[in-house]
């Protein structure tokens, strides 16, 4: 079972960004990183083409999933998940015992 899913609210814990509040946007598995929104914004140059101008964009690149913890959904706390069996199905659950829900 993953620590961090789609959706879920995390803190930045080092890095640049540390400190920066955001929601998953995007989970890598395979190559152990996130998308967050808001965070690790970096300035992609894109060429212009006949559908759409050139420019530069501000987009999110992905950061490590090391470098995030989750936000406890009772304190508002960065807080360590552990998984719980509960009714037959695996659930995350923060150190408070607060069940962690995320999109899947």
């Amino acid at each position: 079972m993953a620590r961090l899913r789609k959706g879920d609210r995390v803190v930045v814990i080092s890095g640049d960004d540390k400190g920066k509040q955001g929601k998953i946007v995007r989970v890598l598995p395979e190559r152990e990183m996130v998308v967050i929104e808001g965070v690790n914004l970096v300035k992609k140059h894109l060429s212009a083409t006949p559908q759409r101008p050139g420019g530069i964009l501000e987009v999110e690149a992905p950061m490590y999933a090391c470098k995030v913890m989750l936000l406890d959904p009772e304190t508002g706390k960065r807080t360590r998940v552990r998984s719980q069996v509960k009714d037959g199905k695996k659930i995350r659950v923060a150190k408070s015992g607060a069940e962690i829900v995320g999109e899947s």
